[in-house]
């Protein structure tokens, strides 16, 4: 059963680090993508940034470009959102997904809530 796990949301002042963990279990994820989303109460959910697992090749959306880097330690099956200079538009529930390369994303975690006051 593949499993996705989010950790690291918190409440945080704005200009403020974060570093969000998504923990994947239950298969090989080589080939694989694993993006990161986001959903802002009232709004759609929003692609972030996505990182292909077994070649390291990334992708930022403009708004996060410069300030976040997505990363992996593919000993311990885990992706990073290291997410700087944080805004309070950056508030929202954080998922993190894996689509097979050129798919769509099936698998799904529960979401980190990650709020920045101003």
């Amino acid at each position: 059963q593949v499993q996705l796990v989010e950790s690291g949301g918190g409440l945080v002042q704005a200009g403020d680090s974060l570093r969000l963990s998504c923990t994947l279990s239950g298969r090989s994820f080589t080939g694989f993508v694993i993006g990161w989303f986001r959903q802002a109460p009232g709004k759609e959910r929003e692609f972030v940034a996505h990182i292909e697992w077994t070649g390291g090749n990334t992708f930022y959306i403009d708004s996060v470009k410069g300030r976040s880097t997505i990363s992996r330690d593919n000993a311990k099956n885990t992706v990073y959102l290291q997410m700087n200079s944080l805004k309070p538009e950056d508030t929202a529930v954080y998922r993190c997904a894996a689509a097979q390369l050129g798919g769509q994303y099936d698998d799904w975690g529960q979401g980190t809530q990650v709020t920045v006051s101003s």
